[in-house]
């Protein structure tokens, strides 16, 4: 059961915030105040639902003293009674929406994504699936008015690709795609099978938080490997006419990045380094991971590309998310980007893993 006192604590720091907001030039430093802004949201809507879940406690607690008491006319008790016949179904719900606004904030749910998409085995269906892929989340960000960037694509000649990579930014970004991160199966006839069987291929895609600013993350220009190349489209045919694609290689770690999309080797260069700063970024999240409990890691991914996540089965119009236990009959929609569902569904599952941890970490002391 919830204390209403430990909740109580938790919002002595409302007050603070509210004055820290108002004081003249506080909005100078933007990754200050967006930091007190977001955090004053949170504590806002943790307030409300406390009030509304410690008021049903003491609504029901008023009730049942009314019914214990001798001296209360029995036509009061019947309505006492109907009142808490009322009430009582909604404070489970109303109990978990209170534990789930007491969860520690994960910043980066509202950060910006980076998303990698390689063709895996099936040769060319497998570089045709990725490409399905990358369409459905284009489709996704745009029914969500997020804005999809491309860094880098390697094409095949059948309209497939055996790699793209591309930034998606707007609002809950990271939030909604972090579960799309592990090994996605294709099951269908595919277009060059003249005997109608089905074959299974697949692509893996991952899916990191952007770095920021206030990340502070410093690369020293002797841990980088600088190559410059000539940037190339389908079929490996030069897209431009000058050197202006950039590969960066991060020794210490052996991560590398290429960006070719911008006609100007800098801007090449610039996205680069943004997009390796994020998989630096990443590699400290997964160190922080190791510190939460086990059973949300196998929600969120361990970000083994090897981990199979989710099977589209075309002949039968069914999508399963092994994770969850999920299937939905609906993949002709969801390939088009309506994963609005889905996602609801894993964001669910993840918030209860939560809820669980915490409550595990809790009842041994932690």
């Amino acid at each position: 059961m919830i204390e209403e006192s430990a909740v109580n604590k938790v919002l002595e720091r409302l007050p603070i915030i509210e004055a820290q907001l108002s004081e003249p030039g506080q909005a100078a430093n933007q990754t200050q105040f967006q930091a007190l802004v977001r955090e004053h949201a949170a504590l806002k809507g943790l307030s409300e639902k406390a009030e509304y879940f410690f008021g049903l406690q003491r609504r029901i607690s008023e009730n049942q003293a009314l019914i214990a008491d001798a001296t209360i006319d029995e036509e009061i008790k019947e309505l006492a009674r109907a009142e808490i016949e009322e009430t009582e179904p909604a404070l489970p719900a109303a109990e978990k929406a209170l534990m789930v606004a007491l969860l520690p904030p994960d910043e980066s749910e509202e950060r910006n994504a980076v998303m990698e998409i390689r063709a895996g085995t099936g040769g060319d269906e497998a570089a045709l699936f990725a490409a399905d892929l990358f369409r459905m989340y284009s489709r996704y960000a745009e029914a969500h008015s997020w804005q999809i960037k491309l860094v880098d694509a390697s094409h095949t000649d059948t309209g497939g690709y055996k790699e793209i990579v591309f930034t998606v930014e707007g609002n809950h970004v990271f939030r909604d795609l972090q579960y799309e991160s592990g090994g996605h199966r294709v099951q269908r006839i595919p277009v060059t099978e003249s005997s109608g069987r089905i074959h299974t291929s697949a692509a893996t895609v991952a899916v990191f938080p952007e770095a920021e600013a206030q990340d502070e993350i410093a690369i020293p220009p002797d841990e980088i490997r600088i190559d410059i190349f000539r940037s190339s489209g389908p079929g490996g045919q030069s897209v431009n006419t000058t050197d202006s694609a950039v590969r960066l290689t991060h020794v210490p770690t052996g991560i590398v990045v290429q960006c070719q999309d911008e006609k100007s080797q800098h801007r090449n260069r610039e996205r680069a380094l943004s997009v390796l700063k994020t998989r630096i970024l990443d590699l400290r999240r997964r160190e922080e991971a190791a510190r939460i409990g086990a059973s949300r890691r196998a929600m969120i991914g361990s970000g083994d590309r090897s981990e199979r996540i989710r099977t589209y089965n075309f002949p039968q119009n069914r999508l399963t998310d092994h994770r969850i236990n999920v299937t939905l009959y609906s993949l002709d929609k969801i390939i088009e980007g309506d994963l609005d569902e889905l996602v609801a569904a894993l964001r669910d599952h993840d918030v209860e893993l939560r809820i669980a941890d915490e409550l595990a970490e809790r009842a041994g002391g932690g």
